[in-house]
């Protein structure tokens, strides 16, 4: 699809389609996310955490995620599943923000902060004003932002504000430099972790922006946040200080220091393992632990997420857990807040829909969560959308909690946007306007570009 896509381009659009080809068509993806990989090994190998991350390693009872984990054990072996947790949902910026406030002022040491948007607006300004105020006061800062999803940011020089500011050091993430001839725009970095003394963190989708809270009687976007504790915390804050080197080639011995990865008793009774994401070896990790859920699935599934354009694997494996009686349940937003990847999305409905698998439609305001449950005793939740970009192109984190106290209460607001959602029926979907059809079929084609 994406060969006859780019075919069409170079010649519909002579001279500039074949320079578009060169620029953005060319696959550079595993190059540039080998330079990263090869910086994630450098840093690992410079230092013991090795050892500390598989400290404190576990394995489940029940046999759902025991086989579950153990395959992910193989996969990521540097980061285990690690019991002593607790995991807290947090929805949308009205509960998440004031938490997160609360813990930066709470600050002693440092703080790591990675974010794919960070706005010029109110809440943007709030965490960054306070970020700077506890650098003054000796709090060592650091802060790593997306340069395409901070765009507007940038173009108003917000960041420039921060720059004299001491103990704080504010990084944008790009692996595309004209310079270097390096035009890969792709490879985006969408995590979104607060660790605070390398002690409690923050991860999910909520980005550091006004549309994530309640204004003027307007609703924020809907979108789940969690607050960690105990030693998985470690494992998000090597996944900061891994992305940080990479980008400033900071000495490994300060990074990865006590003061970052302080000694951690056990804060709660949850067993969570983090999960990363990117290009080379970690591309499609994020899917398969997804696809591998699904199709381990006996009883339940539930899905969320803004953007569901996956491989034809996972619709596969929705299809055939609903075949078998499975209670696959799918949510997404009723309106999307990307044109093509909502209509791209709408073109799996048919194949879904005449398995069994059931489609809620989330009204408004915009649904940005994502979230998948199977079975009452595993929960997936963090960065990641259900896109190919997610699998194959950003840099992801998500958390694989297994805990029946925790999968129930995710499940309890799962249910509660599905109450507030219009279910899709098979035979109104059929009798859909052609013309939503070619748009549908249309933007499908565009899924290897979006």
């Amino acid at each position: 699809t994406s060969a006859l896509l780019w075919i069409v381009i170079a010649w519909s659009i002579p001279v500039l389609g074949a320079l578009t080809y060169l620029i953005f068509g060319v696959d550079r993806v595993q190059d540039k996310g080998f330079k990263k990989h090869q910086a994630d090994r450098r840093m690992l190998a410079a230092s013991d955490v090795t050892i500390a991350l598989r400290r404190g390693a576990i394995e489940p009872s029940d046999s759902f995620s025991r086989e579950t984990n153990r395959a992910m054990d193989s996969m990521f072996p540097d980061q285990r599943l690690k019991g002593g947790n607790s995991i807290e949902p947090l929805v949308d910026g009205d509960e998440a923000f004031p938490r997160m406030l609360a813990a930066i002022r709470g600050a002693e040491h440092n703080i790591s902060l990675v974010t794919f948007i960070i706005a010029d607006d109110v809440s943007g300004r709030e965490i960054l004003d306070l970020l700077a105020e506890k650098a003054g006061a000796g709090v060592r800062v650091r802060v790593l932002y997306d340069r395409f999803g901070s765009t507007f940011a940038i173009w108003r020089g917000l960041f420039r504000r921060y720059r004299n500011v001491p103990n704080m050091e504010i990084v944008g993430w790009t692996q595309a430099n004209v310079l270097k001839r390096q035009f890969q725009v792709n490879l985006r970095n969408h995590r979104k972790i607060l660790v605070v003394d390398g002690k409690q963190a923050f991860i999910g989708g909520i980005n550091l922006h006004d549309d994530h809270i309640t204004r003027r009687g307007r609703l924020p976007i809907r979108d789940y946040h969690f607050a960690v504790r105990g030693p998985i915390v470690h494992d998000l804050q090597y996944t900061f200080m891994r992305d940080w080197f990479f980008m400033t080639d900071e000495d490994p011995a300060e990074l990865l220091n006590e003061a970052h990865f302080p000694h951690l008793a056990s804060d709660g009774s949850q067993a969570v393992r983090v999960v990363n994401g990117g290009p080379a070896s970690e591309m499609e990790a994020i899917g398969d632990v997804v696809f591998m859920a699904i199709v381990a699935a006996r009883k339940q599934v539930l899905a969320v997420t803004p953007y569901f354009v996956p491989h034809h694997d996972i619709v596969g494996a929705m299809r055939a857990a609903a075949l078998r009686g499975v209670d696959v349940k799918l949510v997404v937003p009723e309106r999307n807040n990307h044109f093509a990847a909502g209509f791209a999305s709408k073109a799996l409905y048919e194949d879904l829909l005449s398995a069994g698998v059931r489609i809620f439609e989330r009204r408004p305001p915009f649904m940005h969560a994502k979230a998948l449950v199977v079975d009452d005793v595993f929960g997936f939740v963090g960065t990641s959308n259900l896109d190919v970009r997610s699998f194959r192109l950003d840099y992801e984190t998500n958390l694989a909690v297994f805990d029946a106290n925790f999968t129930q209460r995710l499940k309890e607001i799962v249910l509660e946007d599905i109450s507030l959602s219009n279910e899709i029926d098979l035979s109104a979907w059929l009798r859909r306007p052609a013309r939503q059809r070619v748009m549908e079929n249309l933007c499908s084609l565009l899924v290897p570009v979006l």
